[in-house]
């Protein structure tokens, strides 16, 4: 018997139908274990449907929206010339921004998933109390910038362009404040509603953007005076532009801001803010592996400033052509992840577990050869200028497929409730960063930043792998990924080789057959015909 319910969504004052099968007076196994009705099983079904729908249309816009931002890149380095600096501003002020967001955020988004879940919270005092927490938190945070603009810009090297530091400081308040109601659309089941407002400042950044750079002074269009006579461009545009995104963002969330109607709860805050200090040493830490290079490589660096600016800006582009395996990286995860789990009932299945590992390290390594392989075309996403960077993207490279491993390891502390392993292994990779960074930088300039990282996650990895095995022992198939690695190992070194002797078709046609070798090795020992074909049911299903 099907029955229909309304519920009123008290943020957005529409009524939803549910529609939900009506339970059965006799009960069955759950497939957990355990008894539970029809209506149950029917139940908890539909929400695991409903979750593979939401996860697979955040981790698409997720994709999509990295992707889309990766379009600036060759606009913005073709037109910033790598002399001129300005390309290693942005890559220096957005690492601050990325830190300062974790710093404004301070775990809030995952505190309040926490706590609109938990029995005995009121829904409505807990969003109410995190928005009015994290408004409060960004308002004083401008505030504070805008009363110590002065020191604060020559602290971190612009004494001449405290508008750079007061736009970005104003961004990054913005974003962090926009992070709760973006929490709420996801609490409510409304994955849409959230990635077009996702996209809205990325669509505004690739438009400004392209109208900045290349449209206006193309056309010789000068609205608003924003060029000088000879359509100079100045780097301060692209952070007004960023800025704009995210204003109009906040616009379009009016209806879930509603949430300031409700009253603001101490005892709620209190109980939130204990619970979420240790995500914000954690994310701080996570963060500053990401970024801390970009922050410190200016006063390290031994030379002018100008000098600094300039190879700061040849390492964030080069950079961002290696996060091109990110993105495969990711687009795997998110594809391999849900059929990983639909083969096991048991939430502890170490087995799983490590077959997840292998795949993970197998096809990663292979979406290194690819990058590798290609380098020749895949270059053009950079401007000439900033191609010397390009060697020291194959480091980058090794050192998030580590990350990716050290990610992919996490398993066991989570599953034994220990996350503070994960701020331990965190915290040493960090103090190694930085203090590869600190003493080499002077002397081998972005090459530092580049081995830092490496050494970072290495570290990291081992760490998580030894303590795993001690307190949660996986069996991984340390075997074949040892074969893969080696493989992988040696054909890089015939496509390096390639990529310097052979003219550029050549070299892509031979590269091309070494990449084919590779996944030939993937299908004969892992990946057979009727394997494949299995994996093609399950995704149909």
């Amino acid at each position: 018997m099907i029955e229909i319910k309304r519920k009123v969504d008290k943020y957005n004052n529409k009524i939803k139908i549910i529609r939900y099968q009506k339970p059965t007076p006799f009960r069955t196994p759950l497939p957990w274990g355990g008894v539970g009705g029809r209506f149950q099983f029917v139940y908890v079904m539909a929400n695991l449907k409903s979750l593979a729908k939401d996860t697979a249309i955040y981790g698409l816009s997720t994709i999509a929206a990295r992707f889309v931002g990766y379009l600036l890149v060759p606009i913005e380095t073709a037109k910033f010339n790598a002399a001129g600096g300005q390309y290693g501003i942005i890559t220096n002020i957005y690492a601050y921004v990325a830190l300062l967001t974790i710093l404004l955020t301070y775990g809030m988004e995952t505190t309040f998933f926490r706590f609109m879940n938990r029995q005995g919270e009121q829904a409505e005092k807990v969003y109410a109390t995190a928005l009015r927490m994290v408004a409060f938190t960004s308002v004083l945070f401008i505030a504070f910038v805008a009363l110590f603009l002065t020191p604060i810009s020559d602290a971190i090297g612009y004494p001449d362009h405290h508008e750079f530091i007061m736009i970005m400081a104003s961004c990054v308040a913005v974003d962090a404040f926009i992070c709760i109601p973006l929490a709420y659309l996801r609490h409510a089941h409304r994955p849409i509603k959230f990635v077009c407002l996702r996209m809205i400042s990325i669509v505004v950044n690739i438009v400004g953007v392209l109208l900045y750079l290349v449209v206006l002074p193309y056309f010789r269009l000068n609205p608003f005076g924003i060029y000088d006579e000879n359509f100079s461009l100045n780097v301060v545009w692209v952070f007004w532009i960023e800025l704009a995104g995210s204003i109009l963002t906040l616009f379009f969330l009016g209806k879930e801001l509603r949430g300031f109607r409700n009253p603001f709860d101490k005892a709620t805050c209190k109980r939130m803010l204990k619970y979420t200090w240790p995500l914000l040493v954690m994310g701080l830490v996570g963060q500053l592996n990401q970024t801390v290079s970009q922050i410190i490589f200016p006063w390290m660096y031994d030379g002018s400033a100008q000098d600094a600016r300039t190879q700061l800006g040849i390492y964030g582009a080069c950079i961002k052509l290696a996060m091109i395996m990110v993105l495969i990286t990711q687009a795997f995860r998110y594809a391999y992840e849900p059929f990983v789990f639909s083969q096991t009932k048991d939430q502890d299945n170490k087995e799983t577990y490590a077959k997840a590992m292998k795949f993970y390290i197998i096809f990663t390594l292979l979406a290194f050869l690819c990058v590798i392989g290609y380098m020749d075309v895949l270059r053009y996403i950079v401007g000439k200028s900033y191609w010397e960077g390009l060697q020291i993207i194959p480091i980058v490279m090794a050192a998030e497929i580590m990350f990716g491993i050290f990610f992919n390891l996490s398993f066991w502390y989570k599953l034994i409730d220990k996350t503070i392993w994960g701020a331990y292994f965190s915290g040493i990779g960090a103090v190694i960063l930085i203090g590869v960074d600190l003493l080499l930088i002077p002397k081998f300039s972005y090459w530092a930043c580049a081995w830092a990282g490496f050494a970072s996650y290495a570290v990291s990895m081992v760490l998580s792998y030894a303590f795993g095995q001690k307190y949660y022992p996986i069996r991984y198939p340390l075997k074949d990924i040892a074969i893969y690695t080696l493989i992988a190992a040696f054909l890089f070194a015939l496509i390096s080789v390639s990529n310097a002797r052979l003219p550029m078709f050549a070299a892509l046609a031979v590269n091309t057959l070494l990449i084919i070798c590779f996944a030939l090795v993937i299908v004969k020992r892992d990946l057979s015909l009727s394997s494949l074909a299995k994996i093609k049911d399950k995704f149909k299903k």
